[in-house]
């Protein structure tokens, strides 16, 4: 079986590479990162390339691509560390709301994300391992608690919350009860938030979330992107790692005449460049082959969390002691790289998942 990029996907990777190098070089980067906000230019950017309307289905007005043209796009954003919000608007709010919400509900809200008009987050972290006493309640209608990195909520108008039993409820950004506060991780290019809620009015989505799947379908499409975005971080910290190379010099020859250092990046991309069609084909199974979409999403996060550090590293190691310094800017890809490890699930726990998922029981 062969397996690639169709014409139209390789047309639409190389359209948000040109658009991004264009509105999201480093120094823009910089700026926006050290204010902790998102860019609103290079929203507006993917807005108008149809990014928010790639899963949206075409009769609510969207494109209606799949999840591997969804990582195409995450994939380019994490080669430039784009501080922009996909994953939770673009990707995981849209999965939610087709999976468990009402002929109405998608038929007000999923316009509107395709046109930009409305901008999602997600609070779904405490199905993927909750800390301390995070967790949302729900009664009568309304819910109760606190849920810890909220994803892309800094600019969004609604938020899609999980309960500790995986049913989703919609709330509105500045809805009554809800409290928010700015959760600064180690990576800048990207918000998260820790919501607390105290009675706050919420919509219900629950069509069909029959033992929390549609809380499944989402956690599973999100992982897909962080894995993505890794490959795309990763990819980029090679290529800067080798252009370094072939112009530092020490006793007077360029550093990648060097045997050590030669090893180094053949190493680096060895181990990375495989993980492509594993990324690839776990967002072809989200679509395709239901019944291995949550393993390989799982497989896909765990093993780019492991490789991408390990780039990461070696990467900063090839750059010697400028690798550090913010005139190189390598560590907003490390710390990208770092954060994707842990969000929705750190490997070690997300390898757990999929032991269970293949029948092995409990995993010490």
């Amino acid at each position: 079986m062969e397996f690639g990029l169709s014409e139209e996907q390789r047309l639409l990777q190389d359209s948000v590479a040109k658009m991004l190098e264009e509105k999201s070089p480093l120094d823009h980067v910089r700026e926006t990162a050290g204010h902790w906000k998102q860019s609103a230019a290079v929203q507006a950017a993917l807005t108008e390339l149809g990014a928010p309307a790639l899963l949206v289905p075409e009769e609510f007005g969207g494109l209606g691509l799949s999840m591997l043209d969804a990582a195409l796009i995450q994939e380019a954003l994490g080669g430039h560390v784009s501080p922009v919000s996909f994953t939770a608007t673009g990707v995981m709010a849209p999965v939610g709301i087709l999976a468990s919400g009402t002929d109405e509900q998608k038929a007000d809200w999923l316009p509107k994300i395709a046109g930009g008009e409305l901008r999602f987050g997600v609070a779904v972290s405490e199905k993927t391992g909750a800390r301390l006493q995070a967790g949302i309640t729900a009664e009568g209608g309304k819910l109760s608690g606190q849920a810890l990195f909220a994803l892309d909520t800094a600019d969004a108008t609604h938020i899609i919350v999980a309960d500790r039993d995986g049913r989703l409820y919609v709330v509105e950004a500045g809805a009554a009860g809800l409290d928010t506060q700015d959760l600064k991780t180690i990576d800048r290019t990207r918000t998260f938030r820790e919501l607390t809620l105290k009675g706050v009015t919420a919509t219900p989505l629950d069509a069909e979330n029959e033992q929390g799947l549609a809380c499944r379908r989402m956690v599973d499409a999100g992982r897909i992107m962080l894995a993505a975005d890794t490959l795309g971080a990763g990819q980029e910290m090679i290529r800067q790692a080798v252009e370094y190379a072939k112009e530092r010099k020490q006793f007077n020859r360029v550093i990648a005449s060097f045997q050590a250092v030669k090893h180094m990046c053949a190493e680096m991309a060895a181990e990375l460049e495989p993980c492509r069609s594993l990324v690839w084909y776990a967002a072809h199974a989200f679509d395709h082959v239901p019944e291995e979409s949550s393993l390989m999403a799982c497989h896909a996060k765990a093993h780019l969390s492991e490789v991408g550090r390990f780039v990461a590293r070696t990467a900063t190691e090839v750059h010697g002691g400028m690798g550090f310094t913010d005139l190189l800017g390598l560590h907003y890809w490390f710390k990208r790289i770092g954060a994707n490890r842990q969000i929705l699930g750190g490997p070690e726990a997300v390898r757990a998942e999929a032991a269970k998922l293949q029948g092995w029981g409990e995993v010490a």
